[in-house]
């Protein structure tokens, strides 16, 4: 199994889950949570692969949405959609953590198999990791988490600029992968626990 294969199922997962709690959060009903977690699982990843030209996973394996609906249900049998507040558990942070390090690591290695330039990594990077999530916020009329989530999107494009570099002194591979997606996580956290935040201009 490839690197890029082992980030997609891992987003998938995550954002999966991530996006349930988020759609169960607003009181939506089955199907909308079943919206709401396919949206935030694929809708990146779909947008990433018609900008690279080739026809999206999702749409032509029944693997990718298999498994978030998998999720879904094992989510709804286990009661999951009972929990009061999730939004600064440290599960729910770690899950949707991983979620945005493996689609940004996905998008990534796709850039640089097409050869793409360093403003196409970064670009693929941030689109499969966060346009899943913006698309759903659209759909719940709420401003997207990226555009008030301080320093959330920019650990996408850190895991871009990275993933190039590696290419570019031939050093991408599974342990340089595997320490970019601890380094990364751990960025994340750091940032959500001390509240960074980018500059707002005044």
């Amino acid at each position: 199994m490839t690197p890029l294969i082992v980030a997609e199922f891992l987003g998938i997962v995550s954002f999966a889950l991530s996006g349930f709690y988020i759609a169960t959060k607003k009181q939506l009903d089955l199907l909308g949570i079943c919206i709401g977690a396919l949206l935030t699982a694929l809708g990146g990843g779909i947008v990433r692969d018609m900008i690279v030209g080739i026809y999206p996973t999702s749409l032509v394996s029944v693997l990718p949405m298999t498994i978030v609906l998998a999720v879904v249900v094992l989510l709804v049998l286990f009661k999951f959609h009972k929990q009061p507040t999730y939004e600064r558990k440290l599960f729910f942070v770690v899950i949707d953590a991983i979620g945005l390090v493996s689609f940004s690591i996905a998008g990534a290695l796709l850039a640089t198999e097409h050869g793409f330039a360093i403003s196409g990594v970064i670009l693929l990077a941030f689109i499969t990791a966060i346009g899943g999530g913006i698309f759903r916020d659209i759909l719940l009329n709420v401003v997207p988490y990226v555009l008030v989530g301080g320093f959330y999107g920019a650990v996408s494009i850190v895991v871009g600029v990275a993933v190039y570099a590696l290419d570019a002194l031939n050093m991408l591979h599974i342990i340089s992968l595997s320490v970019l997606f601890v380094f990364a996580i751990a960025l994340r956290l750091v940032a959500f626990w001390y509240r960074w935040k980018l500059p707002i201009p005044r």
